[in-house]
């Protein structure tokens, strides 16, 4: 059986902790940031987990 391959786009965008949690970064911080509140522009900035249900798929993703 061949190797996994992993998703390229995937993995520049995930990054995985020490202890192996998914980490993310939040849409709606590109662009047009003046009209949202600075309180939620701070909020958006910071990373998250994936849902439990996602996450599976994207450790496959990253051939974990």
């Amino acid at each position: 059986m061949p190797k996994m391959k992993t998703d390229r786009g995937a993995a520049k965008r995930i990054k995985v902790t020490g202890t192996g949690r998914l980490r993310r970064r939040k849409a709606f911080r590109s662009h047009l940031l003046e009209k949202k509140s600075s309180v939620r522009t701070r909020r958006l900035g910071r990373e998250s987990d994936f849902a439990p249900g996602d996450a599976r798929q994207v450790r496959r993703m990253l051939g974990r």
